[in-house]
């Protein structure tokens, strides 16, 4: 698999075109397994969209985004179209699309209402989510911190999405996991490549192992203590602000 480390080389080769009409290179992985590719390269995408990989006012190519996939371009357009129905790229007739712009205080309004949700759902988890349940974050948390050890962004915000869609998956409420997935899909943590250099991702990483074991030990006031630490993150540390 080819380095997808915030200091590797990259995939995508020189950037083409004119400024803001390009494909830059960009750290993408290789596409493999058993889901379909238009599925893995929509999730792979959105991971880079979140991590930075991916840039607001640049023009991104298909056949290139393509290449570094290494897959044929159907499966990226595809992908490419359904993040355009979300809203999180827009179509650029023959040239390609681009990563749609948000504000600060776009970016404010979506984490104060993701608080809003996760805090009190995830503390009341607390004391009324299974044991096994709980346990079986324990791996989920060690693929936080394996991904930040290896600097590997996307594989990092792939499995800090997994753990944390499972974790309020225990709600058992469907529609809260799905508002909270689209509110996380239009996070960006333009500070993870910062924090990754730094040596710093990982011991933020750990963040979630010690999340389960505050929800495995019963303790409430350390869940929700540690639930606001964590968004309080996404806006500052994560976001690349002080």
């Amino acid at each position: 698999m080819p380095d997808r480390s915030t200091g590797g080389a990259g995939l995508m080769g020189a950037p083409t075109g004119p400024v803001g009409e390009q494909s830059p290179s960009l750290n993408l992985p290789r596409v493999l397994g058993h889901h379909s590719l238009r599925e893995q390269v929509s999730h792979a995408l959105r991971a880079a969209l979140i991590a930075g990989e991916l840039r607001p006012g640049v023009v991104y190519s298909a056949p290139v985004l393509a290449a570094g996939f290494g897959v044929s371009a159907t499966p990226v357009r595809e992908a490419m179209l359904d993040l355009a129905k979300e809203g999180l790229v827009e179509v650029v007739r023959n040239k390609g699309f681009r990563v749609t712009e948000l504000s600060e205080a776009d970016l404010d309004h979506f984490t104060e209402i993701r608080a809003l949700i996760e805090i009190p759902v995830v503390t009341g988890l607390a004391r009324t989510a299974s044991t096994p349940d709980l346990e079986a974050l324990r791996p989920a948390a060690a693929a936080i911190v394996a991904a930040a050890r290896a600097r590997d962004l996307i594989a990092y915000v792939e499995a800090d999405q997994a753990f944390h869609l499972t974790l309020l998956g225990l709600s058992g409420n469907p529609h809260l996991v799905a508002v909270v997935s689209d509110l996380r899909n239009r996070s960006r943590l333009y500070g993870l490549p910062s924090l990754a250099d730094a040596g710093a991702l990982a011991a933020s990483a750990e963040e979630h192992v010690q999340l389960v074991d505050a929800l495995v030990s019963r303790d409430a006031a350390a869940v929700e203590g540690l639930m606001r630490t964590h968004l309080t993150h996404v806006r500052s540390l994560w976001a690349g602000r002080d």
